[in-house]
């Protein structure tokens, strides 16, 4: 009877646990049948149409040759103006994709000879190109140093990860059936070959050679991984390989096309590794100084000038975080190592230098002087013009009120000695005053009296010279005081 009993129990939750399994199965069918429809792209693939176009784009000559020349000037002149909608219509119109995109399928299906045409039609590409900017730089009066320019002078990771996915975007619609021609010209815009080769001849031009240097490194990144992304993808749509006749030939081949691939993306690899690296520490930078320097409450007249913050990162030496603080208010020394000790906190900050570059108003010309260097060398980090400007109209009319407190000593002791004849001699000096409150610099003369002058008329003689020099100084807290 309990045999019976417990035997009837089993079935059911046997067969349900069955059911169970079936519908999960079914669901994860279910799944992986539209996960296959909607990311398949190998049965919507014309992959003798796609190699034919690729390579029909390869060469440079006549037509071709013109619309580059054309696209670099007018590239070159939206760099100068600072104008990015000029810039745009070039990339639009340029065709520098051609060559990159057949070094890619070429090392993709062992076809050496469109890898040797790719190579020198891309040779011609980037010479054809500096060329054609350096001519322009060099003879065009008008050579400013735009944001827009400066900005194609170092990359960065998402220099990086936009021509890989660019790349990624342009072959896999090239590889459509029925071509998606705006696809093609959003990676154009998006991966911007053009302006770092226009940079390349502006730096040549103005002789800057690093900015060319800086330039022509971003260029060489966005096609290594354009091309990249291009060899990925047709290994993945498993384009047909080119047949030799001879196999030691093809072999050998082969070979060379592996060899020359795998040299390709070790670079690829090192350089994605360097600009993520410094990206990190450019990120654990910039959240120290969230925390620090821009939290920091001025009582005065001090201010963290944000645009001119560098921070540095050096691969093989000692990176820098340097600040900069204009005003007359000085941050205590104990906050800073504060902060130093704060910064030691982050695992990329450790070794890095933090620098704070401050300054009262003893030092105007000296800081005029960094002013206008950092100016010069922070160009590209600078918003825009406007903020340049401003910037610059503030420290302007710093130095322009301190200057104002620049006493003509010469001229005044003329006119002291021809004014008061009990004088034997003056002196000058700025005094440091504090109610513990705040700070002020109080101008002082000290003047030295004729041996013999009773202490009345002194007092006279000093009461006369100090209404005198408040009014000449134009300074009511001007001090006269005697000494010995």
């Amino acid at each position: 009877m309990s045999e019976h009993l417990f035997g009837g129990n089993d079935t059911p939750n046997q067969d349900s646990g069955d059911e169970v399994k079936k519908d999960f199965k079914g669901l994860l069918g279910s799944v992986r049948k539209f996960l296959s429809e909607l990311l398949e792209i190998r049965t919507n693939t014309d992959a003798v149409a796609t190699k034919e176009s690729i390579i029909a784009d390869i060469p440079f000559k006549g037509h071709t040759s013109w619309i580059l020349i054309c696209s670099i000037f007018i590239a070159s002149i939206g760099l100068n103006a600072n104008s990015t909608a000029v810039v745009i219509g070039a990339m639009l119109i340029s065709p520098l994709m051609g060559p990159i995109l057949g070094m890619g399928l070429s090392l993709a299906i062992n076809d050496i000879d469109t890898l040797r045409r790719s190579m020198k039609n891309f040779a011609v590409m980037v010479v054809l190109s500096v060329i054609t900017a350096f001519l322009f730089f060099y003879l065009f009066p008008l050579r400013d140093e735009s944001s827009e320019l400066l900005a194609r002078t170092k990359p960065d990771i998402r220099d990086v990860l936009i021509a890989f996915f660019g790349g990624l975007a342009l072959v896999i619609a090239r590889a459509k059936k029925g071509t998606i021609a705006s696809v093609i010209f959003g990676v154009a815009i998006a991966t911007a070959l053009m302006p770092p080769l226009c940079t390349v001849g502006f730096g040549l031009a103005i002789g800057k050679p690093w900015y060319a240097a800086g330039a022509m490194y971003l260029f060489t990144i966005n096609t290594i991984f354009i091309g990249l992304a291009t060899f990925l993808v047709i290994k993945f749509l498993r384009f047909p390989m080119v047949r030799y006749a001879n196999s030691q030939r093809r072999r050998f081949i082969a070979r060379v096309a592996s060899i020359t691939g795998i040299l390709v993306m070790i670079p690829a690899g090192f350089t994605f590794y360097q600009v993520f690296q410094e990206s990190l520490f450019k990120k654990q930078a910039q959240e120290f100084l969230q925390e620090t320097i821009e939290v920091y409450q001025f009582t005065a007249s001090g201010r963290y000038v944000d645009n001119l913050t560098k921070i540095q990162y050096v691969d093989d030496g000692t990176p820098l975080i340097e600040l900069v603080c204009m005003g007359d208010e000085l941050i205590p020394e104990n906050i800073i190592n504060t902060w130093r000790v704060q910064k030691n906190e982050y695992s990329r900050l450790k070794d890095a230098e933090f620098r704070i570059l401050q300054g009262g108003k003893d030092d105007s010309q000296e800081k005029f002087n960094y002013v206008s260097e950092l100016y010069e060398k922070n160009k590209a980090e600078l918003l825009n013009k406007d903020e340049q400007i401003r910037l610059l109209e503030e420290e302007v009319a710093s130095l322009t009120k301190n200057a104002g407190k620049q006493i003509p000593f010469r001229n005044i002791s003329a006119e002291a000695k021809a004014n008061y004849e009990n004088v034997a001699g003056l002196g000058f000096s700025y005094q440091i005053q504090t109610d513990f409150n705040k700070l002020d610099t109080v101008p002082v003369f000290e003047v030295k009296w004729k041996d013999g002058i009773k202490k009345n008329q002194k007092d006279i003689d000093a009461k006369k010279m100090t209404t005198w020099l408040k009014l000449r100084i134009q300074d009511s807290t001007l001090v006269v005081k005697e000494v010995e």
